[in-house]
């Protein structure tokens, strides 16, 4: 099954996430004072995951003074709590990301390798910036573990394009 190219520029499905604290959601697509940047990850199981999300978390302040940061996987609450408080991450962590949400974000899904690995299908790592207006503006997907953006040149980028306005780009 083919996974369609999320359509950048238009406003992303609406829809939310619980968080590990269990006392709110985080929402998406929905209109918000500030940009949102979302990050998924495929979960307690991977260990490239972790090093990649504590290094988002070595930097969330510089992240949190130009957006909303919000990271989700399709991991069980116990899972990511686990992780979140191994790890001592700061940011909004958000868990139970469902197919039906991996699939409207055009992301890949994988089935795992082994009971070892985990349980259920899991989304390979995504990072999305939307807008104050719930419109895509920034998609970075992957296939696999092994590819994502830089953080730091993704804050940079972000920066710009925030600070200038910069319109969508690869809608041709």
């Amino acid at each position: 099954m083919t996974t369609p190219k999320p359509n950048v520029g238009a406003q992303i499905i609406e829809t939310s996430f619980p968080s590990v604290e269990g006392q709110e959601t985080f929402a998406i697509g929905n209109k918000k004072e500030r940009w949102t940047m979302l990050f998924v990850y495929r979960g307690k199981h991977c260990p490239r995951c972790k090093r990649y999300l504590n290094k988002l978390n070595d930097s969330l302040s510089s992240w949190t003074e130009v957006m909303d940061v919000v990271v989700v996987s399709a991991d069980t609450q116990e899972k990511a709590r686990a992780d979140k408080e191994e790890f001592g991450w700061t940011f909004n962590l958000g868990y139970g990301l469902s197919e039906e949400q991996m699939r409207d974000l055009g992301l890949y899904v994988s089935e795992p390798l082994s009971e070892a690995e985990t349980t259920g299908l899991f989304a390979e790592p995504g990072a999305f910036a939307i807008r104050p207006d719930g419109s895509l503006m920034l998609v970075d997907i992957s296939n696999g573990p092994a590819a994502r953006p830089d953080l730091e040149e993704l804050l940079d980028g972000m920066k710009f394009n925030i600070d200038n306005d910069r319109p969508v780009r690869g809608t041709a």
